[in-house]
């Protein structure tokens, strides 16, 4: 019988990627429900091919030339603009999987309400662990849902981890996530006030969204995939280190009581974990080109602390103050972050001051214990208008 798959965020890189796993193994997956934002077009063309039930689109207008152009072609996909929509495909009880490919706290939602409906849920919105943290966590398992890790360094560490958790604190030793370093590993400090934006998104291994590209540039995205480690895995945050590695090769790996280091490795393609969330725990081809050990040149790592690195990724340090603050903390980080690195794509800001914003945000507001999906939401808000009103005094 067909797994149906709803996948949220199908317009962007991880749901392109996504798609074209599922497009490789039609007798194994069937695609149930369709999200994008604003690409109406291109969700056209998704729908025309994978025939979805429903398709979903951020705002009215959007929608409603989504179902337009639909009716147009006579195909026969449901268009939903309910405010709630997204929960709905996410929860649905026809659905067997999620892909929860949104960028930002706007994906939290729909990954609550497929947690909570008990599917399997792959991952690939950092922000449902980074702001949701424990409410998250708590509704994966009270709904006795599945989570599988998209990111390729958590998938990684996922693959590399013995399969009982049980047995995690008892043999893990520390987790090692892997960071290229991203477009500004070399480059001078000083200088990266002069950064574009064009050349923040340029990054060398990945293709990847505006957001995420940026967030590479300055390393905060590996700030927020120590949070999601250290809510999906279990471990302290001490537990937890970064290493640079240039090349991309090796995702991450697990260090163990005695020394030993299970490590994953691949080409820098999100098709290879996107298929082993799909197919878990079994394996299927992803249609990414195998690593060739004679061709392959050599893997260096570099400490985050080597050639002035502090000083050019800052805001890496702020993963663990975060996680040693007051239960909320990492939501303020991420919202002051998503605030921030708008602004900079909007040339309202530098590049530099991007960690400035997400800094003083964290200084000026202290989080009342969240507790539901509400206060997380109002939290976010809070930190959002902080953080707009930081960036605007901060304005070149």
């Amino acid at each position: 019988m067909k797994q149906r798959i709803t996948v949220l965020g199908s317009t962007g890189s991880i749901g392109g990627n996504t798609l074209d796993v599922l497009a490789r193994h039609p007798e194994r997956f069937e695609v149930f429900a369709l999200s994008a934002a604003t690409q109406v077009d291109m969700l056209l063309a998704q729908c025309a091919q994978f025939r979805p039930r429903y398709a979903v689109m951020a705002s009215a207008p959007h929608a409603q030339a989504l179902a337009d152009k639909l009716q147009a072609q006579g195909l026969n996909t449901q268009v939903l603009t309910a405010p709630d929509a997204l929960e709905t495909i996410a929860a649905h009880p026809e659905v067997d999987a999620v892909m929860a490919a949104i960028v930002g706290a706007a994906g939290l939602a729909p990954c609550l309400a497929a947690a909570r409906a008990g599917k399997r849920l792959l991952l690939a919105n950092k922000e449902a662990l980074v702001v949701g943290g424990e409410v998250f966590m708590r509704a994966v398992r009270q709904g006795g849902a599945t989570l599988l890790p998209i990111d390729s360094e958590h998938s990684a560490i996922f693959q590399s981890l013995p399969q009982d958790p049980t047995t995690w604190a008892q043999r893990v030793e520390k987790i090692i996530l892997t960071a290229s370093g991203g477009p500004f590993r070399s480059r001078a400090a000083a200088t990266l006030r002069d950064v574009t934006p064009e050349q923040a998104c340029a990054h060398p291994n990945w293709v990847m969204g505006r957001k995420i590209s940026v967030d590479s540039a300055t390393m905060m995205n590996k700030a927020l995939e120590v949070i999601e480690a250290r809510y999906l895995f279990g471990l302290a945050p001490a537990q937890l280190e970064v290493v640079i590695h240039p090349q991309s090769i090796i995702h991450s790996m697990v260090q163990y009581r005695d020394t030993s280091v299970v490590a994953q490795l691949g080409t820098p393609d999100m098709r290879v974990p996107i298929a082993y969330g799909l197919s878990w725990p079994e394996r299927i081809t992803s249609g990414a080109t195998a690593l060739d050990f004679h061709a392959l040149s050599a893997m260096t790592f570099e400490a985050i602390d080597d050639h002035g690195h502090p000083e050019r990724f800052p805001g890496l340090r702020l993963a663990w103050h975060a996680l040693e603050a007051p239960t909320g903390t990492t939501a303020i980080l991420n919202a002051a972050n998503e605030v921030a690195v708008a602004a900079f794509l909007e040339r309202r800001i530098r590049f530099d001051q991007i960690h400035a914003v997400n800094h003083a945000t964290l200084e000026a507001i202290v989080p009342a214990q969240p507790d539901s999906l509400l206060d997380l939401l109002a939290l976010d808000a809070q930190a959002r208008a902080a953080a707009q009103q930081l960036a605007a005094r901060m304005a070149p």
